[in-house]
């Protein structure tokens, strides 16, 4: 785990980050260089088995940047996973009742049913005396529930009330296929994105969100985001790799 991470997002910090999709630790090398917060390694929709997830921890470590794990599910063994391994965080996919958002920090707490060990990189091998190892676990996990179906949506005021709970990542992707909501803007999207900021910032909580534009993160920072996911390291190789074929295809056409 990343001390003081868990404290800058909490402490109102923005926080800018990309998903690593690419089961190697070379991305989130490049992006703590470049001097990012944060990398979110996505377990969910990309191919992170243990000792992948385990290499990519180790690499993040090397690079000082913080890497939270976005876990396939609500799952004790998940959870347990990531934690042990050194994340910083965890980011938990559709949390969409307020006992969800319980069993979630139950699960990421020793305070709550996580389960013990200090012999885990998070314990420094065994390092760590025991007591040391579990409050200082419990004060930097960060827990952030992510919220992308309308059920969630309707009880986002009991969700965000959940103590220890953390933050919460706005998933418009999901919530835009959930309501077929095929408009430019999205609009209803929209309407549940500031229902959902409305109570994060009434709850003191941190919101995430995913976003396609620093102009976006600008309007949205005032209105209480904290956590910025931009791309991800295929998205930001698909970019430039897109824009160096055009200019080269451009320029050369251009000499023929």
């Amino acid at each position: 785990m990343t001390p003081g991470f868990r404290d800058q997002l909490v402490g109102g910090a923005a926080l800018f980050g990309s998903f690593i999709k690419t089961p190697s630790p070379h991305a989130t090398e490049i992006l703590g260089d470049l001097g990012f917060d944060f990398v979110v390694i996505d377990a969910e929709h990309a191919p992170f088995e243990r000792h992948a997830m385990d290499t990519m921890l180790l690499g993040a470590r090397a690079a000082g940047i913080a890497a939270l794990v976005r876990v396939p599910a609500l799952s004790g063994p998940h959870i347990l996973a990531a934690l042990d391994d050194g994340a910083a965080g965890v980011l938990v996919p559709h949390i969409d009742s307020v006992d969800k958002a319980r069993e979630l920090v139950t699960l990421s707490r020793y305070a709550g049913r996580r389960g013990f060990s200090n012999s885990t990189r998070a314990g420094g091998y065994g390092g760590r005396a025991m007591w040391d190892h579990v409050d200082m676990a419990d004060r930097a996990i960060a827990v952030i529930a992510m919220v992308e179906d309308v059920a969630g949506v309707d009880a986002i005021d009991a969700i965000v009330d959940v103590p220890g709970l953390d933050g919460v990542f706005i998933g418009r992707g999901d919530l835009a296929v959930a309501l077929q909501d095929r408009t430019p803007n999205a609009e209803r999207v929209a309407a549940m994105t500031e229902r959902v900021l409305q109570a994060t910032r009434r709850a003191g909580k941190a919101a995430w969100v995913m976003t396609a534009s620093a102009q976006e993160a600008a309007r949205l920072q005032p209105l209480g985001v904290r956590g910025f996911i931009v791309s991800s390291d295929q998205g930001f190789l698909r970019s430039a790799a897109s824009q160096a074929l055009g200019s080269f295809r451009t320029a050369c056409a251009a000499g023929v």
